[in-house]
C-alpha cells in the first residue's frame, strides 16, 4: 500500500457515494469540474442539484508539492515535500425534516516519513428526531468498535468539541465522530488506520440514504422552510 493506492481508493469512494446518492435522489445527477493545482496534483469537484438533495458536494483531491512554510509552522512540521488526498462531502436536503450531513476522510504524508489519517462524520438536523440520533450514533459506534474499543468514546467527544460554535455558545448539530493525525503510534500500522478510514467512508452513503428516505416525502410548509433557512444560517 502506498499514497497512490490510497488516492485511488478515495477516488473510487467518491464514485460509489455519488452513485448511491443519485439513486436515492431519483432525479439529480452530479456535475463534475476537474481541476489542477499549479503546485502539483488536482481533483474532481462534483455538485448535485436534485429532487431531494437540494444541493450537495462530493469532492475528491490528491495534491502534492513543497509544503509552504506557513502551513508547516501551523502544523508544527519541518519543511519537506507533502502529499494529501481525501474526499469531502456536504449535503443539504430539500425537505426540512431531513438533516444536513458532512463527511471528510483524508490522508497526509511527507517525504520525511511523517504520515497520518483524519476525518469524521457529523449530522445537523433541522428538527431533532431521537430515533435518527440513536440510529446515526449507533451506526458510527459499530464502525468504530469493529476497529478499536476506544475509538467511539474518544472520537465522539472530539466531534462534540470540534463542532461546538464558541461564538454562538451552541453545538452545530448532534455530533458524530471526528479524528485527526491517526498515525503509527500505539502499535497501529498504516494498514490498520486505512481500514478504519475506509469503513468510515463506506458507512456514509447507507447512513444518509436511510435518513433521507425516511424524511424526503414528509409534508412541510412555509413555517418549516423558514426554520430550515434559519438553521442553515446557524450552520454557516
Amino acid at each position: 500500500m502506498n499514497k497512490e493506492s490510497i488516492a485511488e481508493y478515495f477516488q473510487s469512494l467518491q464514485d460509489d457515494i455519488c452513485r448511491q446518492l443519485e439513486i436515492a435522489d431519483t432525479e439529480g445527477k452530479f456535475q463534475e469540474d476537474r481541476w489542477e493545482r499549479p503546485g502539483g496534483g488536482g481533483g474532481r469537484s462534483r455538485v448535485i442539484l436534485g429532487k431531494h438533495i437540494e444541493k450537495g458536494g462530493v469532492n475528491f483531491s490528491a495534491v502534492h508539492g513543497a509544503l509552504p512554510a506557513k502551513i508547516a509552522s501551523a502544523l508544527q512540521l519541518e519543511s519537506a515535500n507533502f502529499f494529501a488526498s481525501g474526499v469531502s462531502i456536504v449535503l443539504h436536503p430539500l425537505n426540512p425534516w431531513a438533516p444536513i450531513i458532512h463527511m471528510n476522510v483524508r490522508y497526509f504524508e511527507m517525504s520525511n516519513g511523517t504520515w497520518w489519517f483524519g476525518g469524521g462524520i457529523d449530522l445537523t438536523p433541522h428538527y431533532i428526531d431521537r430515533e435518527d440520533i440513536d440510529f446515526f450514533h449507533g451506526q458510527l459506534k459499530a464502525v468504530c468498535d469493529a476497529h478499536h474499543v476506544d475509538y467511539y468514546p474518544e472520537f465522539s467527544q472530539w466531534a462534540d468539541r470540534y463542532f461546538y460554535l464558541k461564538h454562538r455558545k451552541e453545538t452545530r448539530g448532534i455530533g458524530g465522530i471526528f479524528f485527526d493525525r491517526l498515525s503509527g503510534k500505539d502499535g497501529f500500522s498504516i494498514e490498520d488506520r486505512f481500514q478504519f478510514v475506509k469503513a468510515v467512508g463506506e458507512s456514509f452513503a447507507p447512513i444518509y440514504v436511510k435518513l433521507l428516505d425516511k424524511h424526503k416525502d414528509r409534508d412541510y410548509g412555509e413555517r418549516e422552510k423558514k426554520w430550515q433557512l434559519y438553521r442553515r444560517g446557524r450552520y454557516v
